[in-house]
């Protein structure tokens, strides 16, 4: 029913406004079911997430971490880490906060976010707005101590400043690992945005093995355990670029890949679609994404998780067939609403 009303009634609705006023209507609803236990089993009843997102075949361990399910919320939809009990709550198995920065900053001018329905797609060009990671690491350790936190794994997402030359980017994805690392179960670097000027340059190989290395040493400097560290890539990269990515994956000992981030390749879209610039993300990702991640799983035995075109059981099993441990919604879940997570789960506990 509740899935109905959505699609029907509540989607068309809210699709009439703003999308980036919508999505912060929506975390702010989120984030005030946060703060309340009734609230939250409200929520888990209002999404049928309980046996869907717990049944036993469904869970699984992946770089040392268990999840309860495969299907994660991608990074960006969460950016500063507002809502992190209401995500398990709906049903998730793992969420991935940011992309975070040392500093607060503001991100592109607005707008910068803009829908494409008749593809089931977004364009974004957000540029990494967040209020900055030492306010996350307050707003973290002030949820534990409530006793808030969530059962599942909390990743974090870190990328550079706007204004952070190339040259200095590791330093600045080294402070925010220090500053975020207590708190994380996991970390991605994002070095794939296509909003923050120049930063998919750090996934050429003199920049990358640079950063790679200082991150982790910085990671394995921080304690007697680091954390699982992942590098997120772009679907417009080739093949080739991609192998040169996976030979530093390896030698500075990463977890694993996320792929994808959104695409800067507009080609199919329809010409009704809005002309902005930014990343796409969505239906038109599908392909792309599964054959990188298909690429990357014939390449390494490391944990791939997927991103891109996911919005029901089918298009994660795609993904999981080719090769992907975890996958990760952000446009499916805006598009199929608060009961995707357990449709996706009941989809694939049933295969």
């Amino acid at each position: 029913m509740l899935e109905t009303a959505y699609r029907e009634i509540l989607r068309p609705l809210l699709f009439q406004f703003d999308a980036e006023r919508v999505h912060h209507l929506a975390m702010w609803a989120l984030k005030v079911c946060g703060r309340s236990r009734t609230a939250l089993e409200w929520l888990r009843t209002l999404a049928d997430s309980d046996r869907a997102s717990d049944a036993p075949a469904l869970s699984r361990e992946v770089f040392g971490l268990k999840f309860r399910n495969p299907v994660g919320l991608a990074a960006g939809f969460d950016k500063d880490g507002v809502a992190l009990p209401a995500w398990e709550a709906l049903g998730f198995g793992f969420v991935e906060a940011g992309t975070l920065t040392p500093e607060p900053q503001t991100g592109n001018p607005r707008p910068r976010l803009f829908r494409v329905p008749e593809s089931r797609a977004l364009i974004n060009r957000l540029g990494f707005n967040n209020h900055g990671a030492v306010a996350a690491a307050r707003r973290f350790e002030a949820l534990r101590a409530a006793g808030h936190w969530p059962r599942i794994p909390v990743g974090i997402n870190l990328g550079k400043q706007k204004t952070t030359p190339l040259e200095s980017a590791a330093s600045d994805y080294a402070r925010a690992l220090a500053t975020l690392h207590a708190h994380g179960d996991y970390f991605v670097l994002n070095v794939s945005s296509p909003n923050t000027p120049g930063l998919r340059g750090l996934q050429e190989s003199d920049e990358l093995d640079v950063l790679l290395r200082i991150v982790q040493e910085t990671n394995h400097a921080l304690g007697t355990s680091p954390k699982p560290l992942l590098v997120k890539i772009a679907p417009d990269l080739t093949f080739a670029q991609i192998e040169e990515i996976l030979d530093l994956v390896t030698r500075h000992a990463l977890a694993g890949i996320v792929a994808t981030n959104t695409t800067v390749d507009h080609s199919l879209l329809p010409a009704s679609a809005p002309r902005e610039t930014g990343g796409l993300s969505g239906q038109p990702l599908r392909a792309r994404s599964t054959a990188v991640v298909r690429f990357v799983a014939s390449r390494t035995r490391l944990p791939v998780i997927a991103v891109g075109g996911i919005f029901d059981a089918e298009s994660a099993r795609e993904k999981l067939d080719a090769g992907a441990a975890l996958v990760q919604l952000y446009t499916g879940f805006v598009y199929q609403g608060p009961t995707a997570v357990a449709k996706i789960c009941r989809g694939l506990a049933a295969r």
